[in-house]
Protein backbone atom coordinates (compact mmCIF):
# COMPACT_ATOMS: atom_id res chain seq x y z
CA UNK A 1 0.00 0.00 0.00
CA UNK A 2 1.47 3.64 -0.82
CA UNK A 3 -0.79 5.33 1.05
CA UNK A 4 -0.91 5.69 4.57
CA UNK A 5 -1.99 8.91 5.75
CA UNK A 6 -5.77 9.88 5.58
CA UNK A 7 -7.88 12.36 6.75
CA UNK A 8 -10.89 9.92 7.76
CA UNK A 9 -10.26 6.18 8.15
CA UNK A 10 -13.02 4.06 8.40
CA UNK A 11 -13.28 0.31 9.72
CA UNK A 12 -16.25 -1.95 8.06
CA UNK A 13 -17.80 -0.97 4.90
CA UNK A 14 -21.86 -2.17 5.60
CA UNK A 15 -24.63 0.56 5.62
CA UNK A 16 -23.19 2.77 8.15
CA UNK A 17 -19.33 2.29 7.13
CA UNK A 18 -19.89 3.06 3.15
CA UNK A 19 -22.07 6.02 3.60
CA UNK A 20 -19.48 7.67 6.09
CA UNK A 21 -16.67 7.17 3.97
CA UNK A 22 -18.69 8.09 0.84
CA UNK A 23 -20.03 11.29 2.65
CA UNK A 24 -16.83 12.30 4.26
CA UNK A 25 -15.02 11.89 0.61
CA UNK A 26 -17.58 14.31 -0.90
CA UNK A 27 -17.09 16.83 1.97
CA UNK A 28 -13.26 17.24 0.44
CA UNK A 29 -11.32 14.29 2.96
CA UNK A 30 -9.13 11.72 1.89
CA UNK A 31 -10.85 8.77 3.12
CA UNK A 32 -9.83 5.12 3.18
CA UNK A 33 -12.16 2.23 4.34
CA UNK A 34 -10.91 -0.91 5.54
CA UNK A 35 -13.34 -3.96 4.66
CA UNK A 36 -12.34 -7.61 6.35
CA UNK A 37 -14.99 -9.55 3.94
CA UNK A 38 -13.98 -10.18 0.23
CA UNK A 39 -16.80 -7.42 -0.90
CA UNK A 40 -18.11 -4.02 -0.12
CA UNK A 41 -21.42 -3.82 1.60
CA UNK A 42 -21.28 -5.76 5.15
CA UNK A 43 -23.94 -7.89 6.54
CA UNK A 44 -27.05 -6.11 5.25
CA UNK A 45 -25.58 -6.11 1.78
CA UNK A 46 -24.00 -9.22 1.33
CA UNK A 47 -26.07 -11.62 4.13
CA UNK A 48 -28.75 -10.12 5.09
CA UNK A 49 -31.12 -7.39 4.06
CA UNK A 50 -30.56 -7.67 0.83
CA UNK A 51 -30.80 -11.08 0.08
CA UNK A 52 -33.44 -12.17 2.50
CA UNK A 53 -35.67 -9.57 0.31
CA UNK A 54 -34.57 -11.32 -2.68
CA UNK A 55 -36.02 -14.46 -1.20
CA UNK A 56 -38.55 -13.16 -0.05
CA UNK A 57 -39.63 -12.15 -2.85
CA UNK A 58 -38.72 -15.36 -4.94
CA UNK A 59 -40.49 -17.39 -2.21
CA UNK A 60 -43.72 -15.36 -2.51
CA UNK A 61 -44.24 -15.33 -6.58
CA UNK A 62 -44.08 -18.99 -6.01
CA UNK A 63 -46.71 -19.30 -3.57
CA UNK A 64 -48.74 -17.08 -5.39
CA UNK A 65 -48.14 -19.20 -8.51
CA UNK A 66 -49.15 -22.24 -6.90
CA UNK A 67 -51.78 -20.96 -4.28
CA UNK A 68 -53.61 -17.47 -5.58
CA UNK A 69 -53.37 -17.36 -9.57
CA UNK A 70 -56.25 -20.38 -9.48
CA UNK A 71 -58.67 -18.55 -7.49
CA UNK A 72 -58.72 -16.29 -10.60
CA UNK A 73 -58.89 -18.49 -13.36
CA UNK A 74 -55.15 -19.18 -13.91
CA UNK A 75 -53.99 -22.67 -13.95
CA UNK A 76 -50.28 -23.70 -13.93
CA UNK A 77 -49.90 -27.36 -14.64
CA UNK A 78 -46.45 -28.86 -13.32
CA UNK A 79 -45.56 -25.89 -11.07
CA UNK A 80 -42.00 -26.71 -10.18
CA UNK A 81 -39.29 -24.88 -8.13
CA UNK A 82 -35.80 -24.29 -9.12
CA UNK A 83 -34.17 -23.69 -6.11
CA UNK A 84 -30.49 -23.48 -7.73
CA UNK A 85 -31.98 -20.31 -10.14
CA UNK A 86 -33.66 -18.80 -7.26
CA UNK A 87 -30.25 -18.82 -5.53
CA UNK A 88 -28.56 -17.50 -8.63
CA UNK A 89 -30.86 -14.82 -8.33
CA UNK A 90 -30.52 -13.91 -5.68
CA UNK A 91 -26.68 -14.07 -5.57
CA UNK A 92 -26.54 -11.71 -9.04
CA UNK A 93 -28.70 -8.97 -6.70
CA UNK A 94 -26.08 -8.86 -4.28
CA UNK A 95 -22.88 -9.18 -6.94
CA UNK A 96 -25.07 -6.14 -8.77
CA UNK A 97 -24.86 -3.49 -5.43
CA UNK A 98 -21.42 -4.82 -4.41
CA UNK A 99 -19.89 -3.50 -7.59
CA UNK A 100 -22.42 -0.38 -7.43
CA UNK A 101 -20.64 0.13 -4.00
CA UNK A 102 -17.59 -0.22 -5.43
CA UNK A 103 -18.47 2.05 -8.42
CA UNK A 104 -19.06 4.83 -5.97
CA UNK A 105 -15.77 4.62 -4.05
CA UNK A 106 -13.93 4.76 -7.07
CA UNK A 107 -16.38 7.88 -8.47
CA UNK A 108 -15.37 9.26 -5.04
CA UNK A 109 -11.24 8.41 -4.84
CA UNK A 110 -11.52 6.50 -1.80
CA UNK A 111 -9.04 3.66 -0.95
CA UNK A 112 -10.91 0.23 -0.28
CA UNK A 113 -8.40 -1.67 2.10
CA UNK A 114 -8.69 -4.87 2.61
CA UNK A 115 -8.20 -6.92 5.82
CA UNK A 116 -9.34 -6.28 9.68
CA UNK A 117 -9.30 -3.45 11.05
CA UNK A 118 -7.77 -2.60 14.64
CA UNK A 119 -7.77 0.84 16.47
CA UNK A 120 -3.40 1.35 17.13
CA UNK A 121 -1.77 4.47 18.85
CA UNK A 122 -3.90 7.53 18.79
CA UNK A 123 -4.75 8.27 15.02
CA UNK A 124 -3.58 5.25 14.22
CA UNK A 125 -5.83 2.12 12.58
CA UNK A 126 -3.39 -1.28 12.13
CA UNK A 127 -4.82 -3.18 9.32
CA UNK A 128 -3.84 -6.71 9.35
CA UNK A 129 -4.71 -8.73 5.81
CA UNK A 130 -5.40 -12.46 5.22
CA UNK A 131 -1.48 -13.29 4.98
CA UNK A 132 -1.81 -11.86 8.33
CA UNK A 133 0.53 -8.80 7.25
CA UNK A 134 -0.11 -5.36 9.02
CA UNK A 135 -0.05 -1.52 8.12
CA UNK A 136 -0.20 1.01 10.23
CA UNK A 137 -2.66 3.59 8.60
CA UNK A 138 -2.57 7.31 10.03
CA UNK A 139 -5.83 8.90 10.72
CA UNK A 140 -7.21 12.20 11.67
CA UNK A 141 -10.30 10.68 12.71
CA UNK A 142 -11.72 7.01 12.51
CA UNK A 143 -15.20 5.90 12.33
CA UNK A 144 -15.81 2.53 13.68
CA UNK A 145 -18.47 0.90 11.80
CA UNK A 146 -18.17 -2.87 12.68
CA UNK A 147 -21.58 -4.00 12.62
CA UNK A 148 -22.63 -6.85 15.06
CA UNK A 149 -22.61 -10.89 14.64
CA UNK A 150 -24.98 -13.61 15.47
CA UNK A 151 -25.46 -14.89 18.78
CA UNK A 152 -24.87 -18.14 20.24
CA UNK A 153 -26.74 -20.11 22.36
CA UNK A 154 -25.25 -22.45 25.21
CA UNK A 155 -24.70 -26.09 24.26
CA UNK A 156 -25.32 -25.30 20.48
CA UNK A 157 -23.02 -25.06 18.31
CA UNK A 158 -23.77 -23.34 14.74
CA UNK A 159 -22.11 -25.97 11.72
CA UNK A 160 -24.08 -24.09 8.97
CA UNK A 161 -24.85 -27.61 7.68
CA UNK A 162 -27.80 -28.75 10.50
CA UNK A 163 -27.99 -25.92 12.97
CA UNK A 164 -27.71 -22.97 10.65
CA UNK A 165 -27.55 -19.32 11.30
CA UNK A 166 -29.31 -16.45 9.43
CA UNK A 167 -26.36 -16.35 7.05
CA UNK A 168 -26.46 -20.27 6.27
CA UNK A 169 -30.50 -20.25 6.47
CA UNK A 170 -29.40 -17.64 2.88
CA UNK A 171 -27.60 -20.71 1.47
CA UNK A 172 -29.61 -23.78 1.97
CA UNK A 173 -28.99 -26.09 -0.83
CA UNK A 174 -32.62 -28.14 -0.39
CA UNK A 175 -36.15 -27.40 1.23
CA UNK A 176 -36.02 -28.54 4.35
CA UNK A 177 -38.50 -30.80 5.11
CA UNK A 178 -38.82 -29.31 8.99
CA UNK A 179 -37.21 -25.54 9.59
CA UNK A 180 -37.09 -24.58 13.65
CA UNK A 181 -36.41 -20.89 13.87
CA UNK A 182 -35.05 -19.92 17.37
CA UNK A 183 -36.14 -16.19 17.99
CA UNK A 184 -39.47 -14.31 16.44
CA UNK A 185 -37.80 -11.12 16.21
CA UNK A 186 -38.15 -10.02 12.10
CA UNK A 187 -34.64 -12.12 11.00
CA UNK A 188 -36.50 -15.60 12.11
CA UNK A 189 -40.15 -14.67 10.80
CA UNK A 190 -38.16 -14.04 7.40
CA UNK A 191 -36.66 -16.77 7.40
CA UNK A 192 -39.66 -18.68 8.50
CA UNK A 193 -41.66 -16.92 5.33
CA UNK A 194 -39.36 -18.11 2.63
CA UNK A 195 -39.09 -21.56 3.78
CA UNK A 196 -42.67 -21.90 4.40
CA UNK A 197 -43.51 -20.70 1.75
CA UNK A 198 -40.96 -23.09 -0.31
CA UNK A 199 -42.28 -25.80 1.10
CA UNK A 200 -40.91 -26.80 4.52
CA UNK A 201 -43.14 -27.07 7.93
CA UNK A 202 -42.00 -24.23 10.28
CA UNK A 203 -41.93 -24.41 13.94
CA UNK A 204 -40.83 -20.72 15.55
CA UNK A 205 -39.55 -20.88 18.98
CA UNK A 206 -39.68 -17.56 20.81
CA UNK A 207 -38.86 -17.06 24.64
CA UNK A 208 -40.84 -13.90 24.73
CA UNK A 209 -44.59 -13.50 25.36
CA UNK A 210 -45.19 -12.97 21.66
CA UNK A 211 -43.66 -12.68 18.34
CA UNK A 212 -41.91 -9.62 17.12
CA UNK A 213 -41.09 -8.75 20.66
CA UNK A 214 -39.48 -5.47 19.66
CA UNK A 215 -41.88 -4.00 17.24
CA UNK A 216 -45.67 -2.59 18.16
CA UNK A 217 -47.83 -5.08 19.81
CA UNK A 218 -50.95 -4.28 16.51
CA UNK A 219 -48.32 -5.26 14.18
CA UNK A 220 -47.13 -8.49 16.51
CA UNK A 221 -50.92 -9.89 16.44
CA UNK A 222 -51.25 -9.31 12.43
CA UNK A 223 -48.62 -11.14 11.71
CA UNK A 224 -49.88 -14.19 14.82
Amino acid sequence: MSETNFDVVVIGSGPGGYVAAIRAAQLGLKTACVEKDPTLGGTCLNVGCIPSKALLQASEEYAHAGKVLKRHGVMIDNLQLDLPTMMGHKDKVVGDLTKGIAHLFQKNDITHIAGWGALGATGEVIVTDDGGAKTALNAKATIIATGSAPANLPGIEIDEKRIVSSTGALALAEVPGHLAVIGAGYIGLEMASVWGRLGAKITVIEFLDRIVPGMDGELATQFQ
